[in-house]
């Protein structure tokens, strides 16, 4: 046997040097969150023992960040996406993160920055709009911006704001 086979063999009998590479991969596509790499360890077979303790070790070096993930997260969604806390928080929740966390991450989004986000939403969406008659702007407005998770309120307030009224 060569010694390249036996490096291949010695790396694939070992578990943890497997569920530290399949995390590190998943890693360089995207940050992530402990609980999307320990469910992606799980569907991959790892034991829970195994992956809790590569999970820790990725943490203390810093490769593994709950806070850090889920205020990029956030940031990125409300600057990108243009989507309500209420959504950010039902996403980070489904990425695995604490309540605390989310709690503390997304505590900061005032109503102001609920509104300026569902308004710069509309205002780049209300120009697709203008060939419709009002009635039918209205509902597909007030739709994009439900979807998005804005409360009832927002919508209303961007509505009247820029001047789309339901005939």
């Amino acid at each position: 046997m060569s010694s390249s086979n036996t490096a291949v063999e010695e790396v694939e009998s070992d578990p943890y040097q497997v569920a530290q590479t399949i995390a590190l991969l998943a890693l360089g596509r995207r940050a992530k969150s402990r609980g999307e790499l320990a469910t992606l360890l799980k569907k991959r077979g790892i034991d829970e023992e195994v992956s809790t303790t590569v999970l820790q070790k990725l943490e203390q070096q810093g490769f593994v960040n709950d806070y850090e993930f889920a205020r990029y997260w956030s940031e990125s969604r409300q600057r990108t996406k243009k989507v309500s806390r209420r959504i950010i928080i039902g996403e980070l929740r489904a990425k695995g993160i604490s309540d605390e966390i989310i709690e503390w991450v997304t505590s900061d989004i005032s109503d102001d920055d609920e509104f300026t986000n569902a308004m710069r939403f509309a205002e780049r969406k209300v120009n697709s709009l203008r060939r419709l008659e009002p009635e039918v702007a209205y509902r597909r407005l007030h739709g994009a911006l439900s979807r998005r998770g804005f409360s009832g309120n927002v919508v209303s307030r961007v509505l009247a704001e820029l001047g789309i009224a339901r005939s």
